[in-house]
């Protein structure tokens, strides 16, 4: 059985619409999706430990999924409308926010800091260091036409080169999923375009 490990956008979790419906589309897969902690630091060495334990055939990342996706080196990815700096828009929220969906530990808010965004900033700086040479050939990013909340394309083209854009927004509809996401999953080995 092959393993999918999600990782979804700010104010999201586990349970969001797009692993639930992988699952449907993806039938035979073991699809991973966890929590990711609100802490960028915290997030990313659990990120990393559960990729080292559960050895995923590909990784998925949405929005600020995508940007620590883009983290997970050694492992075939597609980020999905990546985020590469979390902290400009956090910024611009400082306070109380209401998750979109509910998470494993009942948490149904949590609260962006001028700390927290230092945090991300911080280590966005670092995001891109550390790049093996395989992953170039093994990342793919997609760009939605319509995303009217990032658009990581300038950044990203600077590190890798696989990428394509599809018609949709920042976030993934049954029909993006279903039209352009499983393609790119189906793909066996590099993105040889």
């Amino acid at each position: 059985m092959k393993t999918l490990l999600y990782l979804h956008g700010l104010s999201s979790s586990g349970q969001s619409n797009t692993p639930n419906m992988l699952r449907k589309l993806l039938p035979d897969w073991n699809i991973v999706s966890p929590d990711i902690p609100i802490d960028p630091e915290e997030a990313l060495c659990m990120l990393r430990r559960l990729c080292k334990e559960i050895a995923p055939d590909i990784v998925v990342g949405t929005s600020m999924g995508g940007m620590f996706a883009q983290q997970m080196h050694g492992y075939r990815k597609i980020l999905v409308n990546p985020a590469f700096h979390v902290s400009e828009f956090m910024r611009q929220n400082l306070g109380v926010q209401t998750f979109f969906s509910p998470r494993k530990d009942g948490a149904t808010e949590y609260e962006i800091t001028s700390e927290l965004c230092d945090a991300y900033k911080a280590m966005e700086s670092q995001q891109f260091d550390g790049i093996l040479p395989q992953d170039k050939s093994i990342t793919m990013a997609l760009f939605g036409t319509e995303d009217d909340l990032v658009d990581g394309r300038k950044e990203y083209y600077q590190y890798y080169s696989h990428g394509t854009m599809f018609e949709g927004g920042h976030r993934l509809t049954m029909e993006v999923v279903e039209n352009v996401l499983l393609k790119w999953i189906n793909l066996n080995g590099e993105w040889g375009i």
